[in-house]
């Protein structure tokens, strides 16, 4: 097989990419720009383009298909060239269907939690020893790849409501055609992409009609919306499996959950994350892992990648970072904190970096999620929305629409790095959310800043 890929440069393409050329197949690509890591990753197995730029010659009947990446437009030359000759097209997901028609497939969709689902199950599987091909939006700790492609047969996938490629607007998990899907709840995301809740909404009704006959839905039965949903598009063809939050306890910052009667201490915390969890075991139960194997692996299971990743810490205080941005998903790792060390302060530092977030008419969404903390700041740059073409976003509006007494807006890193350095860290945790890098703060200084205030005890 001969593939290329156009956008091959991409976080998930060029996985992509060095799974199948680890599986034997010819891969070629091209982009207009790589950056770190891509660029590294991609050299290190010889696929990286000699030249940055698109060339119709790169296409020719000799080529069994071409993967098209989102960052590609649709007058790419090398598209045009392809579609001319007739190559089949595939979007990612498209693709990566194809390479699971005879695989097990699961596919974790939902508004929130999907990356960590995924990863639970993948850490659960590679615990108890069973073979698995997967995808996943982010690092793991002892996975080399974000995306593996082999002769497994089965095929976990974080699967997003996103478009799967400049050509194909559809969302990504409606290619995937799962015979156990997940859905972990539904809250308006993406209005860049889905103007409407209605329309948001029907995506997730779709997905649900993708699923294979005789296939399983497990879902969270915690949230009313996708209960409702579920009730709508019931299907006499599935086996519906609800989950809820398992039973667990919390002593000197230590949880321990039971599930089917076997109990264990997990390294992650939050009532989010145990919802998850209970997710991530159904799922592997329907594949053959028992209880006691999923929570004997859920005790050295550390998170995926910023995700209530600890940066730093000392005897009475924390740093950590999270992926959460959206309205949800900041009051679940809000509440995970305070629930797990309810007698240390709390300093929370959100930055508005997506489309949704940086929309002024969005902003009411945001409502009481700041509400946990002790003290809030929220940070947005300017340079970001110039770059996505965004309309000025007032710091009144901001004020206004997350309704938290005492709320800070910093517009700049330096106001940022002031306020941060006025905090008290004694006995608190810091919490800082983005799914930017708020312009660059630097994390040696905040581990300084830490060190700084555990001297001065």
């Amino acid at each position: 097989m001969h593939i290329h890929f156009i956008s091959i440069g991409g976080s998930v393409m060029h996985q992509l990419a060095i799974a199948l050329h680890k599986k034997g197949y010819t891969i070629t690509g091209s982009d207009d720009e790589i950056f770190e890591p891509s660029r590294s990753n991609l050299a290190q197995h010889g696929l990286l383009p000699p030249e940055m730029g698109w060339h119709e010659a790169h296409i020719t009947p000799a080529l069994d298909a071409v993967i098209l990446g989102m960052h590609a437009r649709l007058n790419n030359p090398e598209l045009l060239k392809a579609k001319q000759l007739g190559i089949k097209v595939y979007s990612f997901p498209e693709y990566m269907y194809q390479e699971s028609l005879q695989k097990t497939r699961v596919a974790v969709g939902g508004s929130h939690g999907k990356t960590t689902t995924t990863a639970m199950m993948m850490h659960a599987l590679r615990h108890g020893g069973m073979p698995f091909d997967y995808l996943v939006g982010a690092r793991l700790e002892g996975f080399e790849q974000s995306v593996n492609i082999t002769d497994a047969p089965v095929l976990v996938c974080e699967a997003d409501e996103y478009p799967a490629s400049a050509i194909e607007k559809r969302p990504k998990f409606h290619f995937l055609f799962p015979h156990i899907a997940i859905i972990t709840g539904i809250a308006w995301d993406h209005i860049n992409v889905f103007p409407t809740w209605e329309n948001y909404l029907l995506q997730f009704e779709i997905f649900i009609g993708k699923i294979e006959p005789n296939g399983c839905l497990i879902y969270n039965d915690t949230d009313a919306v996708l209960v409702e949903l579920v009730a709508k598009t019931h299907r006499t063809d599935l086996r519906y499996q609800p989950y809820g939050l398992p039973a667990f306890s919390i002593s000197h910052g230590l949880t321990t959950v039971t599930l089917d009667g076997e109990s264990g201490p997990f390294k992650v915390f939050g009532q989010h994350n145990l919802l998850n969890a209970h997710a991530a075991f159904l799922a592997c139960r329907q594949l053959g892992l028992s209880a006691r194997q999923f929570v004997d692996a859920m005790a050295s299971f550390a998170g995926a990648s910023k995700r209530l990743e600890v940066l730093a810490s000392n005897n009475g205080s924390t740093i950590f970072r999270d992926f959460a941005h959206a309205p949800s998903k900041v009051t679940a790792t809000m509440e995970a904190v305070k629930q797990q060390y309810p007698n240390r302060r709390l300093i929370a530092v959100l930055e508005l970096h997506t489309y949704s977030s940086l929309n002024e008419a969005f902003m009411p969404q945001y409502a009481g999620a700041l509400d946990a903390a002790d003290a809030a700041c929220v940070f947005y740059s300017p340079h970001a929305m110039a770059i996505k073409q965004m309309p000025d976003l007032p710091a009144q509006s901001v004020v206004a629409g997350f309704a938290k007494p005492g709320l800070v807006v910093a517009t700049n890193r330096a106001h940022l790095e002031a306020w941060l350095q006025a905090q008290t860290l004694t006995n608190t945790n810091l919490l800082l959310m983005s799914s930017g890098n708020f312009e660059q703060l630097s994390l040696d200084w905040l581990k300084a800043l830490l060190a700084s205030s555990a001297a001065d005890e």
